[in-house]
């Protein structure tokens, strides 16, 4: 049975405190207002004041992560605590609260996603399809003619008046006879194969479908001003796609299968009946949005750093954190990232990716095995990341 605390908070109080470590509950708030905001934002984020209805903490509650935000009560308040097994109950009782969360994420998520791409490349991104063109030249300008395709197919169809549809139109003939890419409509297909290298769906494309990882792995990125950074490299078992799915907007990033893919789709229809039947499967969802959004702000931490050889031992580090596993001081970890996987993850630009691949070959602190990344000594690494992280911050105050 389902039984929620009742937690009262005075004026000025911390009801959480960023940094510090997760707890497995999180606050919805019943009376009263507080302030909710974050030392050092990448972003310049004002403080957001939230009231009654509210809800605070399901980040680090669900993800298993330190707090990402502060929260000071600003009057008398109330809150509800939930724990994190009381969840998925929760879901089967009062779904619109679970929707409310979900629906929360993927608006943040979003907007992570705009902050990440206006910081690394100094640019606001556009929503405009007309980008489509520009995705699809940009892969085919590397010879990735399977991903390239598909995003000019998709040009072809959301531009049919494009200021560039007969060159688009010249460039599709041209690559289809030898293209391996597949899907460029979404069908009833409840799992679906992508060969390594197709483009599952692309940013600035309209779409409903959200996919489960069930072989294989998933590149998430995006591409600005001729240049590709990697928001997540995603693995068996992780959802994505969600955003288009639950705000009914176009999508704000690109996905391509990083090696074959087998992926279960999830449209509109079968989601619905999810929510309504599957309160695993929406608790799951949560977690998986409060990994990625966790996991966003520290890339966004990342992007504040100059220098290139910091923002890659940070950035091999947060690949680790995400895994959530204790890794012993000495005990090497194998990770399935490549150097240039790391370098297009950091959103390095053209001009210093030399730079940075011979400084990470020649770095103590990683190994090259097979053309893969080993962490020698990963309690130290993360270490000396944090370092850099902390350091930072002091530096823009």
């Amino acid at each position: 049975m389902l039984q929620l605390a009742f937690v009262n908070f005075k004026p000025n109080s911390y009801i959480l405190v960023e940094g510090t470590p997760g707890i497995d509950r999180f606050f919805i708030i019943q009376s009263g207002k507080v302030s909710v905001y974050r030392e050092g934002s990448a972003t310049g984020t004002a403080p957001t004041t939230l009231g009654p209805g509210d809800f605070v903490g399901v980040i680090p509650c669900m993800s298993g992560h330190s707090q990402v935000e502060n929260v000071v009560a600003l009057t008398d308040v109330v809150v509800i605590m939930v724990r994190r097994d009381q969840y998925p109950e929760l879901i089967m009782r009062n779904t619109p609260v679970a929707m409310k969360i979900v629906r929360a994420f993927a608006k943040e998520m979003r907007t992570l996603n705009d902050d990440l791409t206006k910081i690394t490349f100094n640019k606001n991104s556009s929503e405009s399809p007309e980008q489509l063109f520009s995705v699809a030249k940009y892969y085919q300008n590397l010879s990735s003619y399977d991903i390239a395709i598909y995003a000019y197919y998709q040009y072809l169809k959301e531009c049919p008046n494009g200021v560039h549809i007969e060159e688009a139109k010249k460039r599709f003939v041209q690559l289809k006879k030898d293209t391996h890419a597949v899907y460029f409509e979404s069908n009833s297909d409840l799992i679906r194969d992508y060969p390594v290298n197709t483009m599952i769906f692309s940013e600035h494309q309209k779409g409903g479908d959200m996919f489960i990882i069930q072989e294989g792995s998933v590149k998430i990125s995006k591409v600005v001003d001729g240049e590709e950074v990697a928001l997540a490299l995603l693995k068996k078992g992780d959802m994505f796609g969600e955003m288009a799915l639950l705000e009914d907007k176009p999508r704000s990033a690109s996905a391509i299968a990083h090696s074959p893919c087998k992926l279960m789709v999830i449209n509109k229809d079968n989601f619905d009946q999810m929510v309504a039947s599957q309160s695993q499967m929406i608790a799951r969802l949560t977690t998986m949005l409060a990994d990625r959004i966790w996991s966003m702000y520290r890339q966004l931490a990342n992007s504040t750093l100059k220098n290139p050889r910091e923002k890659m031992i940070d950035m091999l580090a947060l690949q680790i954190e995400k895994q959530k596993t204790v890794i012993g001081k000495g005990m090497p970890y194998q990770t399935d990232i490549s150097v240039d996987d790391l370098i297009n993850l950091c959103g390095i630009s053209q001009h210093d990716k030399a730079t940075a691949r011979a400084e990470i070959y020649n770095d103590p602190n990683v190994k090259i095995s097979y053309g893969k990344i080993t962490i020698p000594d990963v309690p130290e690494l993360i270490k000396q990341a944090a370092f850099y992280r902390k350091q930072n911050k002091k530096a823009k105050k």
